[in-house]
């Protein structure tokens, strides 16, 4: 059974968030409107939990640009300057309180990434579908998107073994600190990360695993 208050905090806060960010919504739908056309959102299959597919929403910061030979663009290529800012300061993430409210996604877990990586996952790293993907997480505050895939998996996979309520509250309090701050936004050479093609050595994930559920552990004592 999935958490009960988990799935409480995550109706109480996307229910207040999405009536205190109206205003915030409206504006920025307005903007993008203007600046990128229609869409306003960008909707996509994601895996959610279990892996069972979900529509994410969120606001739309590329263009659908494409070359001479009809191939789409890279991200870096198609991301607007409206759409770095939106993802440099994270709003572009605030339509997914509706995930969250509808019970797609929670407020805090693994992040929801491309249905095509579910092949890829080795089976300690597809144990981050145990738990809803999340608007933030635990490998979102420790590196977003400047530290590995792996090194991500294996903190998802350590949130999903030690989750708590408390976990969760301090998981967001350190997001506004990030978002903030506007640590990780991407990779390096990336718009956002690379394209995940699978790992090549389990007994590194394995490792990896190891040391941070080492480090986490040590930290949430603090």
């Amino acid at each position: 059974m999935y958490p009960v208050m988990k799935r409480c905090l995550d109706i109480t806060c996307s229910i207040a968030g999405l009536i205190v960010l109206s205003p915030l919504l409206l504006a920025l739908a307005i903007i993008i409107g203007i600046h990128m056309g229609r869409p306003v959102f960008f909707k996509q299959k994601r895996p959610g939990y279990n892996g069972e597919p979900f529509k994410i929403t969120k606001f739309r910061t590329m263009k659908d640009q494409r070359g001479k030979d009809g191939i789409m663009l890279s991200d870096e290529q198609r991301l607007t300057r409206l759409g770095k800012f939106l993802r440099s300061t994270s709003l572009d993430e605030l339509p997914e309180l509706f995930n969250v409210l509808k019970g797609d996604m929670s407020l805090v877990g693994p992040r929801p990434l491309l249905m095509q990586y579910l092949d890829r996952y080795t089976p300690e790293q597809a144990r981050r579908h145990e738990m809803k993907p999340g608007i933030t997480g635990w490998a979102q505050v420790n590196g977003r998107n400047a530290i590995s895939w792996e090194e991500k998996f294996a903190l998802d996979v350590w949130y999903v073994d030690n989750w708590s309520l408390w976990l969760d509250i301090k998981i967001l309090a350190l997001t506004v600190w990030k978002v903030i701050c506007r640590e990780g936004i991407s990779s390096p050479g990336d718009a956002t990360m690379p394209e995940f093609m699978g790992s090549i050595d389990a007994k590194v994930n394995t490792e990896l695993a190891q040391g941070y559920w080492e480090v986490a552990a040590a930290d949430i004592k603090d």
